[in-house]
């Protein structure tokens, strides 16, 4: 048995992972990233169009500052946010663009003069500023009052985990490419690092660590249609889920983005809408306005999503051979602005769809694309269960999106979470009584224990077929735990879902290649898969109302009186067929900007009773406070929460220091 130790093992290898590992780097502990495949190649990589940070260069963006980005977020989750953690990361946001910039990210520069842009299906001339010329650039984006989107044309993924994964090469972190962290190293109060498997030989390695993070990405292939990468399959949340003490949080709420093309389902930008493309049908009648006259097309991407299929429902689809579909028009933002700073685009539909989006319509539907629950943590990261176990990115609920993330706010918060988790492990491994004490007996029977698994999937050849499950799977979530939910469709859900789970105890393969075997690789993942599949939909069936991103036709109406909480689900143990759900509240008395309107549809919502006597409480402090920064400090003190290196206010060509 090989054992590799180290102060912390990061496992996945995405932006999240890598400034994780930077930042305890830097402060002087030793990391291991693990990944499943070399780092840039990471889905960070397929981010296209933007992160937010309230800079305020652009002539769109003047006046933008951490309230107004703060308020955005919180009205985009649908008060479903920690509000304390959002403050946490609107603040160092505009810290985490400088930083990428310095690193060497070629961020879309401010060029002073006048420039033309399209603003609801009209081309309107606007003027930047002659000393914003130079700085970072801003794009509009959904859900948003300011253009605050920071972008790199429509590959600014591509550029971040260029940059970043350069200065992980640069400080010699090591990323062990082709493993899989198969489980949580733990002792049911403390979590010692990971067993893994070599993907390349199929050996089996134990590495303990002082602090273990788990910065995994998205869970997306739980889903038919999804904008995520194939490797996008929720591990690092079921190891989580699998060891009996950690929770995943808000695993019910799960986004889907407006326009994926269809029928591949591959993601072009927000970007698109936020420069000035319409949503169509199949008469070409541009139909967002009739729903929602304000923000239209920039609207909070559920909304958008639930507008689009709406439409279809109503008979308004583009018919194909396969299936209804409604278009994304950006013909006109003209050829040259679609091969500057939507060039990727292009490349996607040309190369999927054959088209060419400078003269031709682009087929869209919505598909799954992020999920905002994930491990949950505290502030700092850290699994309030399960000491020495941290999460970052869309792996954790830490819990900046609530039921709904805003466009931009999630390669942000990669970076972000990235700066902030990391001090605070380096804070964790400085302290003595964190040291690493492991009875390699305990090492052993993980590692033993992994191996037996993997070993009875081998030896059973005439079990249940891996890929046969998956894709049952997938159908279920997708029919029944998508876009719109009923009780009966998340009752199926559950019910198929554990039996499901119960056949693929009995899973086997054809294939017994010790080293790689992909056939081998679905069997084991496919278990957890379909555990968190039953997360979702079983969160899902039983909270009953809607909540961003969680609509139920049959409670459509947001109940903050009886679900304004955070929903927690463990799974305690291997004969389990349901996870064990437990909720924690949200403090109203506590909140900056207590629950209200969203801005979308109806005021039909039903308050939680503290919330009057909160929002009396603001309105009264914001009569009296002698600036914003008073007011902020008087309604939820914020910044102590921060590590002491990200402390300090931002400054903006309005803000001057």
């Amino acid at each position: 048995m090989k054992i590799v130790y180290t102060d912390v093992l990061v496992i996945g290898g995405g932006l999240a992972g890598l400034r994780l590992a930077i930042g305890a780097k830097r402060r002087g502990h030793d990391a291991i990233i693990l990944s499943l495949v070399p780092a840039k190649r990471s889905h960070s990589k397929a981010a296209q169009g933007g992160m937010q940070a309230s800079l305020g260069n652009v002539a769109k963006g003047q006046g933008d500052n951490e309230d107004i980005h703060f308020e955005d977020t919180v009205r985009g989750s649908d008060w479903g946010a920690d509000q304390e953690v959002v403050r946490m990361f609107v603040n160092t946001a505009p810290k985490a663009v400088r930083e990428l910039a310095a690193w060497g990210v070629p961020w879309s520069r401010v060029r002073k003069g006048d420039r033309q842009v399209v603003i609801n299906g009209q081309k309107v001339t606007i003027t930047e500023r002659d000393e914003a010329h130079g700085t970072v650039a801003q794009r509009d984006f959904g859900g948003t009052k300011k253009w605050r989107t920071c972008y790199v044309a429509d590959a600014t993924g591509h550029a971040m985990i260029t940059a970043v994964a350069d200065q992980a090469i640069a400080d010699s972190i090591p990323v062990h490419e082709r493993k899989e962290a198969l489980a949580l190293i733990h002792d049911g109060g403390r979590c010692l690092g990971a067993v893994v498997r070599d993907l390349t030989t199929g050996e089996l390695l134990a590495y303990v660590a002082k602090a273990t993070a788990i910065a995994t990405g998205g869970a997306g292939r739980l889903y038919r249609s999804t904008t995520n990468a194939v490797i996008c399959e929720g591990m690092g949340h079921a190891i989580a889920l699998e060891t009996g003490a950690a929770a995943l949080g808000n695993m019910e709420a799960v986004q889907f983005h407006p326009t994926a093309i269809f029928p591949a389902g591959i993601l072009v930008t927000e970007g698109c809408r936020g420069d000035g493309g319409l949503l169509k049908d199949a008469k070409g009648h541009r139909f967002m306005p009739d729903y929602e006259p304000e923000k239209k097309e920039l609207a909070s991407r559920d909304v958008v999503s639930r507008r689009m299929e709406e439409h279809i429902k109503k008979g308004n689809g583009a018919k194909s051979r396969f299936g209804e579909h409604l278009w994304l028009d950006i013909t006109l933002l003209g050829e040259k602005h679609i091969h500057t700073n939507l060039r990727e685009v292009w490349d996607i539909c040309h190369y999927f769809l054959g088209v060419d989006p400078v003269k031709d319509f682009i087929a869209v539907r919505p598909a799954q694309h992020y999920t905002m629950g994930g491990v949950r943590t505290t502030p700092t990261g850290e699994s309030p269960t399960l000491k020495g176990l941290f999460a970052a990115g869309e792996a954790a609920c830490w819990d900046m999106h609530g039921f709904n993330r805003l466009g931009g706010n999630s390669v942000a918060e990669t970076v972000v979470a990235g700066m902030i988790v990391g001090e605070f492990i380096a804070d964790f491994c400085d302290r003595a009584e964190n040291a690493a004490t492991v009875p390699v007996g305990l090492v052993q029977e993980f590692v033993q224990r992994e191996q037996a698994k993997l070993s009875a999937i081998v030896d059973r050849r005439s079990g249940e077929d891996p890929s046969t499950l998956k894709l049952e799977m997938q159908d279920l979530m997708t029919s029944c735990v998508g876009i719109f939910r009923t009780g009966a469709e998340l009752e199926k859900a559950v019910d198929g879902l554990q039996k499901l789970l119960a056949r693929s105890r009995n899973v086997g393969v054809k294939s017994s290649a010790p080293g790689p075997n992909p056939e081998l690789v679905t069997a084991y993942r496919v278990q957890k898969m379909i555990k968190l599949a039953l997360t979702i939909a079983y969160g899902a069936s039983v909270r009953t109302e809607s909540r961003g991103a969680h609509f139920r036709s049959d409670f459509p109406r947001r109940n903050d009186a009886e679900w304004l909480k955070r929903t927690l689900a463990t799974w305690k143990g291997d004969s389990d067929t349901l996870p064990t759900l437990d909720y924690e509240p949200l403090d109203v008395k506590r909140m900056e900007l207590p629950p209200g309107w969203r801005g979308y549809g109806a005021k039909d919502y039903i308050d939680h009773p503290e919330t009057p006597a909160r929002a009396a409480l603001v309105e009264g402090a914001k009569a009296t406070a002698a600036d914003r920064f008073a007011l902020q400090q008087s309604l939820m003190p914020y910044e102590h929460l921060l590590p002491p290196v990200l402390r300090g206010r931002n400054e903006r060509i309005d803000e001057p220091f």
